[in-house]
């Protein structure tokens, strides 16, 4: 058998180190997906001990198969880097569509957790003036100024932004009020999104502020509080209603007084965490609580 030349043994020694090299390779069910859908990546490399995913939106990972969902829609490039136990790496991408939600979604940050709220299309008008509020930036940096620990949390007063300690808040607005859009099927479960507003006295149309709100944190209910309060206001509960209050709690007797335009479908835990936090004697947060809020498209 003839021997190897020096030559041919560099070239077999260079094959050996390429073919020692990991393979990057991933797949996922379908590249059409859509905003805060979860998307699983299926992990196909071969040779490789160590991964690192960049999705595309500023989000990374370090799982073998991660798990990730894009906040908004657009085209996001995947790229998956596999390393081998030497540290040679190889790279592998995909191109994801991510389509729009097919609900009115916005998110709702704060220093202690992010809410997602879907914003109702029974209430036309309050959709409208939120989303163009929030597309304005205007919500941006104001405080929750009002948090009463199981009954609501309340923001969107201009005159918060960089307020200082002990200043009473409230009262500030766009400069407009929007009719009520009292809709049957929409009330006040832990969650509900509605519109603060003057009290009867200078109010009698019941007008919502164009810029305040409050989240129901509320409190546990019964079929007899339930009972009370339809006989109150002369009105009668779903049984989906009903199981809704019962399970989650809210505050029913807000019902048909102020106009819920929204609920949030993430982050009841945040309502929580933001409803207990200490208050002074005006019930504003000691520690100020702002937020942030952003169109989910």
């Amino acid at each position: 058998m003839k021997l190897l030349t020096w030559q041919g043994g560099i070239l077999l020694a260079l094959l050996i180190s390429s073919c020692g090299r990991p393979v990057a390779r991933f797949s996922l069910e379908s590249t059409q997906q859509r905003v805060l859908q979860p998307i699983p990546f299926d992990n196909k490399s071969e040779k490789a001990v160590r991964y690192e995913w960049d999705f595309g939106d500023g989000k990374t990972a370090e799982a073998e198969s991660p798990e990730h969902r894009y906040k908004a829609s657009g085209a996001y490039t995947v790229t998956l880097t596999a390393y081998n136990e030497k540290g040679k790496a190889r790279k592998a991408s995909q191109t994801i569509e991510v389509a729009p939600p097919k609900a009115c979604l916005v998110e709702i940050e704060t220093e202690l957790g992010s809410m997602i709220v879907e914003l109702y299309d029974a209430t036309p008008q309050h959709q409208d003036n939120f989303t163009k509020l929030a597309e304005e930036h205007y919500f941006d940096s104001l405080l929750f100024h009002r948090v009463i620990n199981n009954f609501m949390i309340q923001g969107g007063d201009p005159q918060s932004k960089g307020a200082p300690g002990g200043q009473a808040l409230g009262s500030g607005g766009p400069g407009y009020t929007l009719p009520a859009e009292f809709v049957d099927s929409l009330v006040h479960v832990k969650g509900a999104l509605a519109a603060a507003r003057t009290g009867d006295a200078v109010n009698p149309a019941k007008r919502s502020s164009g810029s305040q709100f409050y989240i129901v944190h509320g409190q546990q209910l019964t079929e007899d509080m339930l009972n009370r309060i339809e006989a109150q206001k002369g009105i009668r509960y779903t049984t989906d209603q009903r199981e809704m209050y019962l399970e989650l709690g809210g505050t029913p007797f807000l019902d048909r007084e102020y106009t819920v335009f929204g609920r949030v479908i993430e982050g009841l835990d945040v309502i929580d965490r933001l409803a207990s936090v200490p208050t002074d004697r005006r019930d504003r947060p000691q520690n100020d609580l702002r937020m942030k809020i952003r169109l989910i498209r």
